[in-house]
Formats: structure tokens, C-alpha cells, sequence
């Protein structure tokens, strides 16, 4: 299989390049050469931003093109178009996050989704996810994958949910424990993901999946006593009721990463429906083994994990933490 990828340097795109290296396919990295991409790829710079910055893919042909895109769908839009002759496929990894607020748990991929066009610019993620997705299909139809991944976590994350985690429980001590630790959560390896998409596009799959885990493939509970263990900083997780987190006005999802408190929110994110993809093939890991391989590339790191600019750095004040621990 000859792969184009468009990025290819960095958690998703980094982690999909590298399981079709080990399938022994082909790869061009299309990027903008802020980062390097893997060994044994071959490397397209431009900005699909720029004017002329899809001009590096002016010329060549492959079995597969897969894309990250998240921002202004006319980006994808035009690479779409300008591939969809020369490629036989494209898979585009989309977001959950296109289906309309609030979802009830358990929706399928059938489910509303939020409003989108291929020639917006950006405005807002959900929409410019939709947008890329319209983009995708309009230009390959049936030869369009879209990928809906949910919360995704594992090595090379640079959006720092679960470095924080680790990095927190490395500390040790008394730590802020959010919810009850038996609260379902779902979501997806960044490899288990990579590894169902490329197989699904070589099988020629179209259309629209649900790419994360079974609900309750974990717990609250299940991730952090992973961190805790493979951290071994003694960290004593404190469970504290949502009522007790809302009075104190620390945040879901940012200050205390991953978690979101029971109720609509919980249903959104963590209660999709992936009959479809399990029965095309999608198979998940235990998630000690996600956090224990993070926390190894973390430790490689010094500790210190890339962060993507356009995300804020998740986490909540040790002294706020403390604060409500009552220490």
C-alpha cells in the first residue's frame, strides 16, 4: 500500500505513519516541517493554508490518503479535490463532537449532527469537523472514511490529559479524585485507533464509525489507579462527589482532564454507540497498558510533554486542589 499522509508528525497523524511503517507500506508525510516525521518516510512540505501550499501535491498517485485535519474544512476541501482522482481512498479522522449537543447515550452514527459546509472557514470545532467530513465525502463518495474518534489517549499525546494524570500521581500525596471511581468512561488508544483505521481503509470501507472503546471499557477508577501504580509516587486518590468539585468551582475536563461529571455531558462524550466499528474489526487495550506505555515515553521526555498551542494546559492549581482536599 502506497499512504499519503497529511500531517503525520504528531500524536494521531505520528501514530497512524507509524503503524503503516510496520505493515511495511509506503509512506509520504505531507506536512509543514515544523516537526519531523518518522524514518523511512518520504517528506512533502506546504501549508494548506498558504496559497499555493498544496503545490508539493501536484503530481503523484496512492492506495490511501489519510487526513487530521481540524480546522477551516476548506483545507480539506481542497486536497480532497485534488486527490480524489489520484487516490483510491480517503479516510478523514473526524470527532464525536460532530453529532448535536445533547446526545442521549447510546447513539449510533445515525444520530444528529451538528451544522457544517466544506467552503466554511474556521468557526468553531464540531462545525469545522462536520465541514471536513462534507469536504471528504464530496470529493471521494463512497471512498470516504470517516473516522469518529472520541477522547483519544495514549504515547504522543500533546493535548496533556493523561501526562497530567501521570505527572500528578507521580507527585504522590493526597490527590483530587473526581466522581466516584466506578464511572464508565470510553475511549481510544491512539495505536488501537491508527491500527482499525488503516485496516478499515485496506478493506475498502466507507462511510461514517464510532472508533472508541465499548462504554465502560474503563473506569475513572481503572486510569487513575493505573497512573498511581505505574507512577509508584505513593498517590493516595482522594474520591470526591461533583457537587463538592462545582462548589468549588474547579472545572470538568480541563482542570481535572478526561473526567466529566454524570449527566449530559457524561452521556456526549462518553456513551457512544460502536456496534459498527467492533463489528468491523476494532479491537481495544486493556487500559493499563495504555497508561503504563505513556507514562514510559513521558518519563523519555523528562516529564514534560509536547502541548499543542490552540489547547489550553489542562490541570488544576495544586493550591486549589489542597484547598479542597482541606490540607
Amino acid at each position: 500500500m502506497k499512504l499519503l499522509m497529511l500531517g503525520g508528525t504528531e500524536f494521531v497523524g505520528r501514530a497512524i505513519t507509524e503503524d503503516a511503517l510496520a505493515r511495511g507500506w509506503e509512506v509520504t508525510v505531507f506536512h509543514r516541517g515544523h516537526h519531523a516525521p518518522p524514518p523511512a518516510t518520504s517528506a512533502l512540505h506546504g501549508d494548506r493554508t498558504a496559497p499555493g501550499g498544496l503545490d508539493a501535491l501536484a503530481a503523484g498517485e496512492w492506495d490511501l490518503v489519510v487526513d487530521t485535519w481540524g480546522g477551516a474544512p476548506t483545507a480539506v476541501r481542497d486536497s480532497a479535490r485534488l486527490l480524489s482522482g489520484r487516490a483510491a481512498g480517503y479516510a478523514y479522522i473526524s470527532s464525536r463532537s460532530v453529532y448535536a449537543y445533547p446526545a442521549p447515550a447510546g447513539q449510533a452514527e445515525d444520530g444528529p449532527l451538528v451544522g457544517g459546509s466544506a467552503d466554511a472557514d474556521s468557526t468553531a470545532y464540531a462545525e469545522d469537523k462536520r465541514g471536513s467530513e462534507i469536504a471528504a465525502v464530496d470529493a471521494f463518495g463512497d471512498r470516504a472514511l470517516l473516522v469518529r474518534a472520541g477522547l483519544i489517549l495514549g504515547p504522543y499525546e500533546n493535548v496533556g490529559r493523561l501526562p497530567w494524570w501521570l505527572n500528578r500521581t507521580a507527585r504522590g500525596g493526597p490527590v483530587l479524585a473526581p466522581g466516584r471511581p466506578d464511572l464508565p468512561l470510553q475511549y481510544i488508544d491512539v495505536r488501537d485507533l491508527a491500527a482499525w483505521t488503516l485496516d478499515a481503509a485496506e478493506a475498502g470501507l466507507g462511510g461514517p464509525y464510532n472508533a472508541v472503546s465499548p462504554v465502560g471499557h474503563a473506569t475513572m477508577g481503572s486510569l487513575l489507579e493505573a497512573c498511581a501504580a505505574v507512577t509508584g509516587g505513593g498517590a493516595e486518590l482522594r474520591w470526591t462527589d461533583q457537587a463538592r468539585i462545582a462548589e468549588a468551582g474547579i472545572q470538568p475536563w480541563t482542570e481535572l482532564p478526561v473526567w466529566l461529571p454524570e449527566g449530559e455531558q457524561h452521556d456526549y462524550m462518553f456513551g457512544g454507540d460502536v456496534t459498527k466499528a467492533r463489528a468491523a474489526g476494532l479491537k481495544c487495550r486493556p487500559v493499563e497498558e495504555t497508561v503504563a506505555d505513556t507514562w514510559a515515553w513521558l518519563t523519555s521526555l523528562g516529564g514534560v510533554p509536547p502541548q499543542r498551542p490552540d489547547r489550553p494546559v489542562p490541570g488544576v492549581d495544586a493550591e486549589r486542589e489542597a484547598a479542597l482536599l482541606g490540607l
